[in-house]
């Protein structure tokens, strides 16, 4: 359940001109509940007055710090603008437990090479400084941006180099400022990605990849390591938000049609049977009678409205937040879901 905080703002850190870093104090009664996992995000809540707006913004702090959010402003962005331009020390803000599954095994060790674009830095940062704290960890990172001037965390980058020299390996690619070598000037796109990883990373030898930032960006780093034969339970992906919106439901030819279906959703241990309309989403139609179902973009990207379905069938219209071993469970993004049978449980609680 998405249960929300008042955190006081302990500092406010301006990273460039449309970006800031959140760092909030939080009580001793709530450590626990905000204790995360490298790569794990925060909700954030903005009163309003017809509706209240949500965003998950990724922690950028490593593991035992205190939580920090980075946040890049988007243009006309309500909750965005607020933060960027509006919070000080001192405010409060309602904040949900960290939350989300692009998190490693930090005391395994291992290779792991970041491939992040723009404000993508900011959970890969997270997990980089996290891994260098064990011995046995290797990290690369390849950071793409437009100019130099909009790189976020570039003087915490840098000392995560300088105390790290031989275990991170750190690249800034930039598209709209010439570096001296060719190779680190252009968009991180398929074709540069094929040029660059070979001559700066032994890939077969790499543990994990970690991709996070736009979705073109992800979508061809996905495809040049599936070309380059790396196994896709090595690869994992988190996104910002997607342009693009999300296709009509397809139904199956044998999934039964009909003007409603009784779904039935699990929070907290208490269970609620609502009549949901064909094509509205099951968080949607469920949030009629339980409003206090988990939700943030309603996307399909940041992954906080995660559920299994226990009881008969769904179809996803998008899902950019859920690895295949989760779709695998039975587990969907009920922002996205709709009804294909006229009987369907949900369980948020698992």
């Amino acid at each position: 359940m998405a249960v929300f905080h008042a955190l006081r703002v302990a500092a406010v850190d301006r990273l460039c001109p449309d970006a800031v870093a959140v760092t909030f104090a939080v009580p001793p009664e709530l450590a626990g509940t905000f204790d995360f996992r490298p790569g794990q995000s925060l909700t954030v809540r903005r009163p309003g007055e017809e509706a209240d707006e949500r965003r998950t913004y990724s922690i950028c702090a490593a593991a035992g710090g205190a939580p920090r959010i980075g946040v890049r402003e988007v243009p006309g962005g309500r909750v965005s603008g607020w933060i960027v331009r509006e919070l000080r020390a001192g405010d409060l803000v309602d904040v949900a437990p960290p939350a989300g599954t692009f998190t490693p095994d930090i005391a395994a060790g291992g290779r792991h090479v970041l491939v992040a674009a723009g404000s993508g830095i900011t959970p890969l940062l997270s997990i980089a400084a996290s891994l260098l704290r064990e011995e046995g960890a290797e990290v690369g990172l390849l950071y793409g941006n437009r100019r130099a001037g909009t790189v976020m965390f570039a003087e915490e980058l840098a000392d995560l180099k300088d105390a790290h020299p031989s275990r991170l390996e750190l690249v800034h690619v930039l598209s709209r400022e010439p570096r001296e070598a060719d190779l680190f000037s252009g968009r991180l796109d398929a074709a540069r990605l094929r040029t660059l990883l070979p001559q700066l990373i032994d890939v077969p030898a790499v543990d994990h990849w970690w991709l996070c930032g736009p979705y073109g960006m992800v979508a061809d780093a996905t495809a040049v390591l599936a070309e380059a034969g790396v196994p896709p339970e090595r690869v994992h992906r988190e996104l910002f938000w997607v342009d693009d919106p999300p296709p009509e439901p397809v139904r199956p030819e044998d999934a039964p049609r009909g003007p409603s279906s009784e779904v039935t959703v699990r929070l907290d241990g208490r269970a609620t049977t609502v009549t949901v309309e064909e094509g509205v989403t099951v968080l949607d139609g469920a949030q009629r009678s339980r409003p206090d179902l988990p939700f943030a973009c309603k996307g399909g990207v940041c992954g906080t409205c995660r559920a299994r379905v226990v009881e008969g069938d769904v179809t996803m219209r998008r899902n950019f937040a859920l690895e295949p071993a989760e779709l695998a469970a039975g587990f969907v993004l009920t922002c996205q879901s709709t009804a294909t049978s006229p009987k369907v449980v949900i369980d948020f609680d698992e």
